[in-house]
């Protein structure tokens, strides 16, 4: 077989049809035509998949991506090497400060939940009753997951992003699965526009876990925006996406298509 069409390239490689048809849109995986306007693949689309996904499973942007394979095309190996280099070592980067901002985040919900455990005061809350900390500025502690990159021109790029999951057979299914576990201890929900809120109870085991799956979230669907809301009875997690994407909305977190 000289040529794959559309389903046997997403049989063989187990990339859902919709991605392999967003990839030739973004330019990552040409495809030709045949007479009847079915999209046809060369034997080398496998691969070529192959080299995609994992690019995408390093956190590399679609444009890093195109690039990389543009030298990937030259057939000469070095040179993709050290093209890639440098981008694997802002990704590093870009982990170890997301890491460091989690673990922080994760510090002062322990910090809190250790005053909260403690007695509480007679009558009403006062400044040391533990209700209300006292490091950081009045307010709720907001958490932003926003896909944002060095060079972005807008203040809310997920609206600009498409909508189109890198993730397919098991890996998607224990993601869904993995939301709608943390989903079902929502005590609250709320239509908002774009999408919706989640409440919680405010727990730092719950509140690090939402955050560690909103990240990961993004690395696969950056057309999902989150934000999650740090107060000292609750927590409250916002997920916005393009209109288009509504029925992963639905599927993910409840919400109304």
């Amino acid at each position: 077989m000289s040529t794959l069409r559309i389903s046997q390239l997403a049989e063989r490689s187990g990339v859902p049809a919709s991605t392999l048809r967003f990839y030739e849109t973004a330019g990552l995986l040409p495809a030709e035509r045949t007479s009847s306007g079915y999209r046809q693949y060369g034997q080398d689309a496998v691969e070529r998949l192959a080299f995609i996904s994992s690019a995408k499973l390093l956190g590399l942007a679609l444009e890093d991506i195109r690039d990389l394979l543009d030298v990937r095309d030259e057939g000469v190996c070095a040179a993709v090497r050290a093209r890639m280099m440098p981008l694997v070592a802002g990704r590093i980067a870009d982990a170890d400060r997301r890491s460091a901002e989690l673990a922080a985040f994760s510090a002062r919900l322990a910090d809190v939940h250790r005053q909260l455990s403690g007695p509480a005061p007679a009558g009403g809350c006062g400044p040391d009753c533990g209700c209300t900390t006292t490091d950081q500025p009045p307010g709720p502690v907001l958490i932003a997951l926003s896909p944002t990159r060095p060079g972005d021109v807008t203040d809310e790029p997920w609206r600009e992003t498409p909508v189109a999951c890198t993730l397919g057979g098991s890996e998607l299914g224990e993601r869904t699965a993995r939301w709608q576990a943390l989903v079902a201890q929502a005590t609250g929900r709320e239509d908002v526009p774009d999408g919706l809120r989640l409440t919680f109870p405010s727990t730092p085991e719950l509140a690090a876990e939402l955050a560690s799956l909103a990240a990961a979230e993004q690395d696969c669907c950056a057309f999902f925006d989150f934000t999650l809301n740090l107060a000292p009875a609750r927590l409250t997690l916002t997920v916005r996406a393009p209109e288009a994407a509504g029925p992963l909305l639905a599927d993910l977190f409840g919400a109304t298509a």
